[in-house]
């Protein structure tokens, strides 16, 4: 059986979780009524797990985002999507593997559905390239996104990735081209598209595949121009001030929606998406329901539009 990985701060809920396991088999064991001390530990776990996430700093939703047992994108197709047929290749140079995508049916509405995919072991996260897209990943993506435009499909695009593949050879094929081409096409292709941040969303990794209508984030995932250890690497030359880092980008779901940023966010069960993967996909299917049903009522030259201006929206000036 796979060992269950716990973050720190996860470690007192995951104790008094196991002590109420064993007094329910002590109990069923000795046949002993313990029902009222079963249910006061139970009542006293719910509020220790409610007062902890209430007050997560950054940092720690940064790692619950990394969570190695959270949700990724296949899991999402397979709790939300029936019929899914995935499309491979650019057409150019390869099949990147650190994205995924096809078409696939959402309660009955045909979508395309596409994200990058993380892997859980050594094997899948080498195969996976850790969720990492080289060039032909987003030139994949592109000529997905076209394929749905053709065929007059909705998008709907999962984020998790920790950035573009740095690589010499990445570069070499055009990565900046590549995501720059994206940001293009993205922002005036003539079908919704709804993107849903799912965990980790770095820099120009995930903006290459992050242009759309509506853009949701996860309650405990991230979005920024680059990683908290990259950004302590820049300003302190020490990947351990990454905890400072995150506190200073200001890269969570509550950060984003003060500045406009994302649209919403979508609440996660209780003790974060990987505790439930069911429940977190029904909470997002929900969500990209009621979206897709809203953007398909809006007159097309009105999306372009008002998806243009989002963009345009963002950001500060100060002269």
């Amino acid at each position: 059986m796979e060992e269950r990985q716990i973050l720190e701060f996860e470690k007192p809920i995951v104790e008094l979780e196991k002590k109420i396991s064993d007094m329910m088999d002590f109990a069923a064991g000795a046949n002993l009524e313990l029902s009222g001390e079963i249910s006061s530990l139970r009542n006293k776990a719910e509020r220790m797990r409610s007062e902890i996430f209430s007050n997560l700093t950054r940092w720690q939703k940064v790692q619950l985002a990394r969570h190695p047992r959270r949700p990724y994108t296949l899991d999402y197709i397979e709790h939300i999507t029936t019929d899914f047929v995935e499309l491979h290749g650019d057409r150019y140079f390869a099949d990147d593997k650190a994205v995924i995508g096809g078409f696939a049916k959402l309660d009955g509405r045909e979508i395309l559905i596409i994200g990058q995919q993380k892997g859980r072991d050594t094997k899948q996260k080498l195969y996976r390239n850790f969720g990492m897209m080289h060039p032909e990943g987003y030139r994949k993506a592109l000529r997905l996104f076209k394929l749905a435009e053709k065929f007059r499909r909705p998008i709907v695009i999962m984020i998790d990735t920790p950035g573009a593949y740095p690589g010499i050879g990445a570069e070499e094929r055009g990565q900046a081209e590549a995501i720059a081409r994206n940001i293009r096409e993205m922002a005036i292709l003539k079908v919704p598209i709804v993107i849903v941040i799912i965990g980790e969303g770095a820099s120009g990794g995930a903006l290459g595949i992050g242009v759309g209508d509506r853009v949701y984030m996860l309650q405990y995932s991230w979005y920024t121009v680059i990683s908290p250890e990259g950004c302590a690497a820049i300003l302190w030359r020490d990947a351990s001030h990454a905890p400072e880092a995150a506190e200073a980008l200001k890269l969570t779901a509550d950060d984003l929606i003060k500045q406009n940023i994302v649209d919403k966010i979508i609440p996660e069960p209780p003790g974060g998406a990987h505790n439930n993967h069911r429940q977190a996909a029904e909470t997002v299917k929900r969500e990209l329901m009621a979206t897709l049903d809203e953007l398909e009522a809006v007159p097309l030259d009105r999306l372009l539009r008002e998806r243009l201006e989002k963009f345009r929206r963002m950001g500060v000036f100060k002269e």
